[in-house]
């Protein structure tokens, strides 16, 4: 079939296929874009670097949230979900903790939208509360048993532990990014204010102490 001008009329299959390209396209400069920068990249650099115009971004994805939605697995929750998984398999609970922290302060130094989804940037967004929560499951999961253990400070709480890594998300979005070393070094700071302290006997001090 052919236009009035000559020229021939996209068909049905045609349309839906450009519109699949397109939104492949959009995944793909979006996952780019957020792993590279944070979830707060402007939109119109995500079109640009996917080859259409924003508005062709909201007609595929409904604006940010819809396409934050649509990559935050390939850009946060797999390696998020992947460091809490593998702490789960680690017996030894002071092993477990220095894990732990230590995977989830390097997530969030290499990839900045997660710390995005760690201050709920975008709280609209289902896909990303959904790993709040799963995080936040997994805090008191750890620290429970740390504590019990004494392989973590007494009176240290899970949300004690929000509290650093949100603290940490904000210097990191914010503030000067440190270098690699000096930012691993902090870590080491962190992981010794939190352990638990040794008794004179040579063991953990136990629960309670004032020690």
């Amino acid at each position: 079939m052919r236009g009035l001008a000559g020229g021939a009329v996209p068909t049905e299959s045609r349309l839906r296929a450009d519109a699949r390209r397109n939104s492949e396209q959009i995944r793909a400069a979006a996952i780019g874009a957020f792993q590279g920068r944070g979830l707060t990249v402007p939109l119109e650099e995500v079109a640009k670097a996917a080859g259409v115009s924003k508005a062709t971004v909201f007609n595929r994805f409904g604006g940010r949230i819809g396409l934050i939605d649509a990559v935050i697995e390939e850009v946060v929750a797999t390696e998020l979900l992947a460091v809490i998984d593998c702490a789960r398999t680690i017996e030894d609970i002071g092993e477990r903790t220095v894990y732990y922290f230590t995977a989830l302060r390097d997530l969030q130094y290499r990839q900045p939208a997660v710390n995005d989804v760690l201050l709920q940037t975008y709280p609209n967004s289902q896909q990303l509360m959904e790993i709040c929560r799963a995080g936040s499951e997994a805090n008191e999961e750890l620290i429970a048993p740390a504590r019990a253990s004494g392989a973590l400070r007494p009176e240290f709480t899970a949300g004690d532990l929000h509290a650093l890594v949100v603290d940490n998300a904000l210097a990191l979005k914010y503030g000067e990014r440190p270098p690699r070393d000096d930012y691993d070094r902090r870590t080491t700071y962190l992981l010794d204010g939190i352990r638990g302290r040794p008794s004179a006997s040579g063991g953990r001090a136990p629960r309670g102490s004032a020690g």
